[in-house]
């Protein structure tokens, strides 16, 4: 079995990094995205790292079923405390998903990727456990943002943004942080089977600096019309994708 990343049992990640580290504007950037990409009407979903739900309100509307797949069991008993039997949960390895083949009608997985060593494996099993015609939303940590372009250039740093090797960000967590570029990301999809069928730059003002300037309010208002304008140089942070499973539902 491949090496889990990070286990968040005993960690309060909904409180740590979410509320103590006020990320509203980060939050309000990537349910924005959700709500453009994820289907309106949904037969059976599975929200893939989904941690303590914070984002369930955003697609238990749209869904008939609703699952919750975690690796930390204390994220996952956070959730059920919240959603009670609206919302199933399961706990496994990301590497070997506990479900069957074709389950699901649609799927996300959101903030996960730079946890991962193996996204080749990690792709393979979505794309098994969608069925055909199936709809997945997969945002990716990018590499190749403006902040870390301009490190690059006046030689804060050795790790170019522009090639298409994964960065192991060591220094941010001891097993591992993964950045990617985003034609590497778009090729492995590809490659795994699936059509991307759009794409979003999300989060394109994450910035402590920019906060404190323009305020939370004003930068998810530029967020919105951003979010379609700067997909197409993979500006963010970021990157949505909308994925379809090619075949009949």
């Amino acid at each position: 079995m491949t090496k889990s990343i990070s286990d968040y049992n005993g960690y309060d990640y909904k409180k740590i990094f979410w509320e103590d580290a006020d990320r509203k504007y980060e939050d309000a950037a990537d349910r924005m995205a959700i709500r453009k990409l994820l289907p309106k009407h949904m037969e059976n979903f599975v929200d893939i790292a989904g941690g303590y739900g914070r984002l369930a309100d955003e697609y238990l509307p749209r869904a008939k079923s609703a699952t919750l797949f975690d690796f930390s069991k204390s994220e996952l008993k956070q959730a059920e405390e919240k959603y009670g039997k609206k919302l199933k949960t399961k706990q496994g390895d990301i590497y070997n998903l506990p479900f069957k083949d074709g389950e699901f009608s649609s799927l996300m997985m959101i903030r996960a990727t730079h946890h991962f060593k193996d996204m080749d494996k990690v792709l393979a099993e979505l794309y098994r456990i969608l069925r055909p015609g199936g709809v997945a939303v997969i945002e990716v940590a990018n590499k190749r943002t403006l902040p870390r372009i301009a490190r690059y250039l006046t030689g804060k740093t050795k790790v170019s943004p522009f090639d298409r090797k994964v960065v192991n960000l060591s220094d941010i967590d001891k097993d591992g942080f993964f950045n990617y570029h985003p034609k590497y990301m778009e090729n492995l999809f590809i490659d795994t089977g699936f059509d991307i069928d759009k794409v979003l730059s999300v989060s394109n003002f994450r910035s402590q600096g920019l906060k404190k300037v323009f305020g939370t309010k004003n930068l998810i208002r530029l967020e919105k019309g951003a979010q379609t304008i700067l997909a197409p140089i993979r500006f963010a942070p970021s990157i949505y994708y909308r994925l379809k499973k090619p075949g009949d539902k």
